[in-house]
């Protein structure tokens, strides 16, 4: 099953994708409309929603809609650091024992087609092409054979990255959580669409058309079991939470001179057989 969040003449809509590729979406005003994914994955309700919309909802095009980032207003949100062993080596650290872990807040979530937003104090605007794992079943002290019956999806995230604020100090989470730096979707893919974990797909990062990142999500060094056992020692799981997991190599940053965006610019992130997240570049107002 795959899932679109969006707005529509300023009526929020729920969208899924036919078994013939066809977009279809209910509104929240209609009576077919089954609620939004916060719900739906808290009641384990995404089956009986896919159902519906597919039978009931309208042919859409993810163009002519503003789509919404999967979830708006996740419990929590999950970023991992040097996660690939490829950036690992980029960045010169050697493979770590314990995922290095930072938040990242709602407020900087944003969606596809919408334009990543520069910051007026910083021209250091990096690009990370991430997949994102969706928890769909929470818990404390899952253990790793059984982390993956927690996941209700997967999707594509770009975490937009203030090089210099993430920098000032040995605590990444400024510079990772500026409004509108973290685009999300466009689509929340079910499990079953994917091998075990999506594990195995190729990603990739594309700034104006030029690849940027190019890796393997079997390049991850805590895989998605193995993050969300880790988590669950610490604290509870809710249904809803999100993991940033981390990015290739290739990022911005490493280019001499070093990459970053502007606006005008256009990024793309894509992993296979899960999709592609595009974003316009803009400067704060």
């Amino acid at each position: 099953m795959r899932f679109l969040s969006f707005l529509s003449n300023g009526q929020k809509g729920l969208a899924a994708v036919d078994a013939d590729g066809q977009l279809r979406g209910v509104l929240a005003n209609e009576a077919a409309y089954p609620g939004d994914l916060e719900t739906l994955i808290a009641n384990d309700g995404l089956a009986a929603a896919y159902e519906a919309i597919v039978a009931s909802g309208a042919a859409i095009s993810i163009d002519d809609v503003e789509v919404l980032p999967v979830l708006s207003n996740p419990p929590k949100i999950f970023c991992l650091g040097i996660n690939y062993k490829d950036h690992a080596a980029e960045a010169g650290i050697e493979l770590p024992d314990y995922p290095t872990i930072f938040s990242r807040y709602s407020t900087s979530l944003i969606g596809h087609n919408t334009p990543i937003i520069r910051p007026k104090i910083s021209d250091q605007l990096d690009y990370e092409g991430e997949l994102v794992v969706v928890v769909g079943k929470g818990g404390r002290h899952i253990s790793e054979g059984d982390a993956l019956d927690h996941v209700a999806g997967y999707s594509v995230f770009n975490d937009g990255t203030l090089r210099d604020y993430q920098l000032k100090t040995t605590q990444w989470n400024v510079g990772k959580t500026f409004d509108g730096t973290g685009s999300f979707g466009p689509y929340l893919v079910t499990p079953e669409e994917l091998p075990k974990g999506a594990a195995g797909l190729s990603i990739e990062t594309r700034l104006n058309g030029t690849v940027v990142q190019k890796s393997n999500t079997d390049q991850l060094i805590f895989d998605a079991a193995k993050v969300i056992s880790l988590m669950s020692e610490a604290m509870t799981l809710e249904a809803g939470d999100v993991f940033v997991m981390g990015t290739p190599s290739g990022v911005g940053h490493f280019h001499q001179p070093p990459l970053y965006m502007k606006p005008g610019d256009i990024c793309e992130v894509e992993i296979e057989k899960i999709g592609l997240l595009s974003n316009g570049i803009a400067d704060e107002a």
